[in-house]
């Protein structure tokens, strides 16, 4: 166990009402951003992001109460080229207008130990609704030195076919697979 992680445990222990065995996390949309990587034309990747993120994660390591729900505001897409955005928001991809948001939804949350996990879950992409695991490679929990609040950190990892959810337009010369980082800070809810 982290000495980061054993500090916000006895932290935690100390708050009042605080209960170990089942904390919930308001995920903080000002310091998360699921972003991706996708092969352009076969000459490099494409990075993109998203810049509307909401959501909770439950963490309950003493039972099965874990649990991750985000939403995506699917327009708020940036890739860092205006022109390119407003043809990912448009109807070829993410279909904004008829497809607003993006969501994902936990069935089962497996803890490797205090630092990773694997999230058994649901995303719901262009109406379709797909099985996704995330791979979570760290769990940071500790006290914010700027706010003061009990904060942890997420970092998990995802690749999926967009096909799969419909998302066909220039393929293969775009490509269908889809890498997906999700660094993510959640602020505990008293």
């Amino acid at each position: 166990m982290s000495r980061v992680v054993k500090a916000f445990l006895v932290a935690g222990a100390l708050l009042p009402g605080a209960a170990l065995a089942q904390q919930t996390y308001e995920i903080d949309p000002t310091h998360t951003y699921p972003n991706f990587t996708v092969d352009h034309l076969g000459f490099s990747l494409m990075h993109g992001r998203f810049n509307e993120t909401t959501g909770t994660i439950v963490m309950d390591r003493e039972g099965d109460g874990s649990s991750v729900s985000v939403t995506i505001q699917a327009d708020s897409i940036d890739t860092g080229y205006d022109e390119r955005d407003e043809h990912l928001r448009s109807g070829d991809f993410f279909d904004v207008e008829n497809y607003p948001e993006i969501t994902y939804e936990s069935r089962e949350v497996i803890f490797h130990d205090e630092d990773s996990a694997t999230v058994l879950g649901e995303l719901t992409l262009l109406g379709e609704t797909r099985p996704v695991s995330l791979a979570v490679s760290a769990i940071n929990c500790g006290e914010n030195p700027m706010s003061g609040a009990a904060t942890c950190g997420f970092n998990a990892y995802a690749t999926i076919n967009r096909s799969d959810f419909g998302m066909n337009y220039a393929l293969p010369a775009v490509g269908d697979q889809i890498n997906i980082r999700i660094e993510a800070e959640g602020i505990l809810q008293e």
